[in-house]
């Protein structure tokens, strides 16, 4: 549908709150709260403890979600790492952060976090691990910015595997603790580099005692064998990793008497990097796990939240905590909408009915097409439906296959899927998870979280196609984005941060970039023309 056509509409369309209230005057407690961030790097909903998966075995997750709050539909706009955090941070989506909105992007200097505004406004701040990564933050003379804080990465350990980091997440938090200013509100970011891969792989049964026949399930758009399955254990190893750091933390906290006082908030930047998953905007792509415990700012805890809430609202909630107005963030309008009403609320299930739909999209991700180009999305969340907009359906949706479908991180899952359609044993797998799309895709999530029946050429589902649309775009148009106003080229002129992944397409089919050189790939991912 064009842009024009909604003209009539935006004038009768409601307004959308792009920004905090006024908060100083709301801020609940005598004392501003502390603030932990505990952000996993690539972790699907529902593979926590909490959520009733039984093959992984989160202690700290689920002691914050049982004191504090269970979300059951929080959702990242986009579904890659840099993109992810830039909308977690800045409280906008992708589509209105310019650059920000492609991953390992210069992040504009116009744009500030809400961990920068918490440290203008009297918080010590600091991170250990991946913050907002990868690209480059520069202030507006050049400056290196800590869009989560000052770096705390001295504390190293041995890694149980050889794809772990060796640093010590915890370490390096108590090392904030102890050495910040005492008698200030702390804001401290925990980006742990796991479940990111490579994986170590067996690891899960051989070092986490664990059994390929625990796991319930294996999406349907893989197949269910012991690789699949010894694959998905060696990502569960590694959230528990993630979590276990997470418990010690805790424990600081609470033998500290800071614990009471503290947001603590545990998620993940996007969904699990598996095929059809991470970088891709299905269910299990933007849907995350969100747990958020607060001793002395949450009413009832223990209850389990049915709202849509997204990345975007979590910067506006934290500054109405904090106590800190819109006008001293020194932040762009924010998108998002606080829940803290949510906090206050001591119902369970739908809390607030205003929360009827996320949003999700994405422009650029990884490298792997001619011209550095992306595959733009946009979709909506809304009555348990998923509705995609594919802008470019004549795009490889992973990345070129001549390129190893770059937007697909290397693994024994996707080799084997590869391998399966090359010797012609199965194309199946191979269309649901690398294959081309249409321009539009509805699914009813309930009865299909796997994103496989697309219901768009149903007549029945007609009017939900079409209230969806309306819905989407609407927004889009009200929140600005460069695609509603036929702009949407805008994305893929911006350059990548990391020189070397410029126009890989090109140097790699001139022979000029070895396979071995991709980096996040397996060199027999790439396909013969």
């Amino acid at each position: 549908m064009k842009p024009a056509c909604f003209k009539a509409l935006l004038l009768v369309a409601p307004v959308v709150a792009t920004g905090c209230k006024d908060q100083k005057q709301n801020a609940p407690g005598e004392n501003r709260p502390n603030i932990l961030i505990a952000m996993g790097d690539d972790i699907s909903f529902p593979h926590m403890g909490a959520y009733g998966t039984s093959w992984v075995r989160t202690p700290g997750f689920d002691r914050v979600a049982s004191e504090g709050l269970l979300f059951r539909n929080a959702y990242t706009p986009n579904a890659k790492s840099s993109p992810s955090r830039s909308c977690f941070l800045t409280g906008r989506n992708s589509w209105q952060l310019e650059a920000a909105a492609n991953h390992e992007p210069f992040f504009p200097s116009k744009y500030t976090s809400f961990i920068e505004a918490l440290g203008k406004n009297g918080y010590i701040t600091g991170c250990t691990a991946k913050g907002w990564a990868p690209g480059i933050a520069l202030d507006s003379l050049g400056n290196k910015r800590n869009l989560t804080g000052k770096p705390f990465n001295e504390k190293k350990t041995k890694p149980p595997t050889n794809g772990i980091s060796n640093i010590d997440y915890s370490a390096n938090f108590e090392e904030f603790l102890n050495t910040r200013e005492k008698g200030k509100p702390f804001c401290f970011w925990y980006g742990s580099t796991e479940p990111h891969r490579k994986y170590e792989y067996g690891s899960g049964v051989g070092k986490g005692g664990k059994n390929t026949q625990d796991i319930d399930r294996v999406f349907s758009f893989w197949p269910d064998n012991p690789v699949v399955r010894n694959d998905m254990l060696d990502y569960a190893f590694e959230i528990e990793y993630f979590d276990n750091h997470l418990v010690k933390m805790l424990d600081l906290l609470e033998k500290s008497g800071e614990l009471d006082n503290t947001i603590v908030i545990v998620t993940a930047d996007n969904g699990m990097p598996f095929p059809r998953i991470k970088g891709q905007s299905y269910e299990y792509s933007n849907h995350i796990p969100l747990a958020i415990m607060w001793g002395k700012g949450i009413k009832n805890p223990g209850r389990d939240i049915h709202d849509y809430v997204s990345f975007i609202d979590v910067a506006p909630t934290l500054m109405e905590a904090a106590g800190i107005s819109t006008d001293e963030t020194g932040m762009k309008p924010i998108q998002g909408k606080s829940f803290m009403n949510i906090f206050l609320s001591s119902k369970k299930g739908w809390v607030d009915k205003n929360r009827k739909f996320v949003l999700v999209g994405k422009e650029r991700n990884d490298v792997g097409r001619p011209g550095d180009k992306g595959y733009p999305i946009r979709g909506i969340i809304m009555d348990g439906f998923l509705y995609l907009t594919n802008y470019q359906p004549d795009r490889w949706p992973s990345g070129n296959p001549e390129t190893g479908y770059l937007d697909c991180d290397g693994s024994p899952t996707k080799s084997l899927i590869l391998n399966l359609q090359r010797s012609r044993i199965s194309l199946e797998y191979w269309k649901m998870d690398f294959g081309m799309r249409p321009a539009e895709e509805l699914y009813m999530l309930a009865s299909d979280p796997d994103c496989l029946k697309n219901l768009v050429s149903d007549p029945g589902y007609n009017p939900v196609l079409r209230k969806l649309h309306q819905e989407l775009y609407l927004e889009l148009l009200q929140q600005e984005d460069p695609r509603m106003y036929n702009k949407g080229e805008v994305f893929d002129t911006y350059p990548y941060s990391k020189e070397s992944v410029r126009n890989f397409y090109e140097r790699f089919t001139k022979g000029e970039i070895p396979r071995k050189n991709a980096g996040w790939v397996d060199s027999t991912d790439f396909e013969e023309k």
